[in-house]
């Protein structure tokens, strides 16, 4: 419930523990208890942590402590012995001592959650802007490619090929730029059917009727850059087996554009 959740993030339970509530106010929070059962388990668990912690952190005196309080004693057994009252202390001084200590207690369990708090959302925060940085690192690099691929496209130097299906695949359409100048060639291959997990798009470069491989064609990516091939005469796109093949399948020829001289 919201209002549970507020309660517990208000810190008005630690404050009650404190001792820092006004009468009202302690009235309106035991009232919530009895009636939130959910509350009422949150408060208990907070004191026995809070209890947890005091055991954890008690010191136990040194075996050296006692050794010398007897040898103390056993000396002074013939000094005079002075007769004191043996009224015991007041409850009012055992009831202030003892609320000195669970204050105390109170206190550093309530700064000790909220230090490991801001050390959780410190964390967070740290995760988000490491997250923040490697997608600003991935734009700029994406942006410097489209930026190169771009001026690659529109080079005169860069002659396009539309590459139609044929009645194999008649709907398959694909798009080669090669740049004889810089020996690049990028295939835009969105308008390539998909094909089953076993099967891999594969490009190859016809060089005096002999087939000379170029890649495969990434099954995740709209535009990849291919294998330059001096002297290919066409470019061919066939069907192979998932991750190429040393040769073309001829039967499974889907495409081809010749490369003007």
């Amino acid at each position: 419930m919201k209002e549970t959740h507020d309660i517990i993030e208000s810190g008005i339970l630690e404050r009650y523990l404190l001792g820092e509530l006004s009468k009202d106010e302690m009235a309106s929070l035991e009232y919530s208890l009895e009636a939130d059962s959910e509350l009422k388990a949150h408060f208990q668990q907070l004191e026995l942590d809070m209890e947890k912690m005091a055991m954890e952190n008690a010191v136990t005196p040194s075996g050296n402590v006692k050794q010398a309080l007897f040898r103390q004693l056993e000396g002074d057994t013939d000094k005079k012995i002075i007769k004191i009252n043996s009224r015991k202390p007041t409850r009012t001084y055992t009831a202030i001592a003892a609320s000195l200590a669970v204050l105390f207690l109170l206190s550093s369990f309530w700064l000790y959650q909220k230090m490991s708090g801001i050390q959780e959302d410190l964390r967070v925060v740290r995760e988000q802007n490491d997250l923040l940085l490697d997608e600003n690192e991935d734009l700029v690099k994406n942006y410097d490619e489209t930026i190169q691929w771009l001026e690659e496209l529109n080079s005169a130097d860069t002659e396009k090929l539309i590459m139609k299906g044929n009645d194999l695949m008649p709907e398959a359409r694909a798009i080669s730029y090669v740049n004889h100048k810089n020996k690049t060639v990028i295939l835009n291959a969105a308008g390539l059917p998909e094909l089953p997990a076993d099967k891999d798009y594969q490009l190859w470069a016809d060089v005096e009727g002999e087939m000379i491989d170029m890649g495969v064609i990434p099954k995740d990516t709209d535009m990849a850059v291919m294998t330059y091939i001096e002297e290919a005469e066409s470019l061919n796109i066939t069907i192979e087996p998932a991750g190429g093949n040393d040769h073309p399948t001829v039967s499974n020829l889907i495409t081809f554009a010749t490369i003007e001289p």
